[in-house]
């Protein structure tokens, strides 16, 4: 591994992403298309230019990617393809799975026949990592998660993990509604609620069910219905909402733990003619807090929404120029984490926001 200075640029990048708190996923286009990614099967996408630079001196980092499921998604891509570039020091060898965990394991075996100097992975599931993480430390490649854990017997397998704290974003949630339903005049109603999961397995979806469930103990008037996965996309989500609207006819309340999934879930509820946000029959809450999601709040469909910080390109760099240096590593680093509802200056912050 060659040692590398970190750039002004990177700084800087670094301390935007610092000041950005979140978790999350949504449904309109931010960062960059889907397009913009290769597919796991096929060719990996080779982002740093090689034409004038010596690319022998450059750190190569090899990406392993969920998929494109969601704007979240695409604004994590973003921030690794712009952080890890030729100018910066880096080549970016990246991979999208497609959402498949053997996409995901060819990719990384694929990267260490390269001799990538550092492999990042953003797990589409927490089990399975182990034989691929034990030929990566035979090879001697660094391994850092990103956005979601693996479950390993080993923690070794493995150097860093950033992400966002999926329980306390579950947790956040449900302390908002109880607020929130205080606040309408319904704090001691039954509250009839549904959720629409993420894709089961996925560290998101494992937190944010783990979280809202905390809160659901120390309410004994909530009661959840129904939980189905909506594979943390829009399609999906409009999906189980049309499941659940047939099921039960007094839903009070839908989590959908993403933004994505949130969006196919309002398109749901209007088609069924009914109505959801601060004026409508039912109250939307979700994750990721994209930009779609402040458009949707400013609409008056969705009520609030729990960030996730999609901008882990510059803290991983960080992570990389430690492991450099020789230094050691915090294990977990959680990235800051904020949420947002129609009672803010929605327009305003939508207007600041890099995703």
């Amino acid at each position: 591994m060659k040692k590398k200075v970190l750039s002004v640029f990177l700084i800087a990048a670094m301390a935007l992403s610092m000041t950005a708190c979140g978790s999350g996923n949504s449904g309109s286009g931010s960062g960059s298309s889907e397009g913009d990614t290769a597919p796991a099967s096929d060719e990996a996408e080779d982002t740093g230019s090689e034409g004038d630079a010596d690319s022998g001196e450059l750190i190569t980092v090899g990406y392993a990617q969920v998929g494109a499921e969601s704007d979240w998604r695409t604004a994590n891509t973003e921030s690794f393809k712009s952080t890890f570039i030729e100018e910066n020091g880096y080549k970016l060898i990246f991979d999208d799975a497609q959402q498949k965990q053997e996409n995901q394991i060819k990719a990384i075996r694929s990267f260490i026949q390269q001799e990538v100097d550092y492999i990042v992975v953003a797990p589409v599931v927490e089990t399975g990592w182990e034989t691929v993480l034990e030929e990566a430390k035979e090879a001697g490649i660094p391994v850092i998660l990103s956005d979601r854990m693996m479950d390993v017997s080993d923690d070794s397998l493995f150097e860093a993990w950033v992400g966002g704290n999926f329980v306390k974003e579950g947790e956040t949630c449900g302390d908002w509604l109880a607020d929130y339903l205080e606040e309408q005049g319904r704090g001691d109603e039954e509250i009839n609620m549904v959720t629409i999961q993420g894709t089961i397995g996925a560290s998101a979806q494992v937190g944010r069910t783990e979280g809202m469930a905390n809160k659901l103990e120390e309410h004994s008037n909530w009661k959840m219905l129904d939980m189905q996965s909506g594979e943390f996309t829009q399609a999906k989500g409009q999906e189980v909402m049309e499941s659940f609207l047939k099921s039960y006819d007094d839903i009070d309340v839908v989590i959908c733990e993403n933004d994505n999934e949130a969006f196919g879930a309002i398109d749901a509820i209007k088609a069924a003619g009914k109505s959801c946000g601060p004026d409508g029959d039912i109250i939307v809450v979700s994750f990721d807090s994209v930009k779609a999601a402040f458009e949707s709040m400013i609409a008056g469909d969705l009520n609030a929404t729990f960030e996730c910080n999609p901008l882990h390109g510059p803290r991983v760099a960080e992570i990389i120029q430690k492991l450099e240096a020789g230094e050691t590593v915090d294990k977990i680093q959680y990235v800051d984490e904020a949420y947002f509802d129609t009672s803010m200056d929605l327009e305003t912050i939508l207007a600041e926001r890099a995703y």
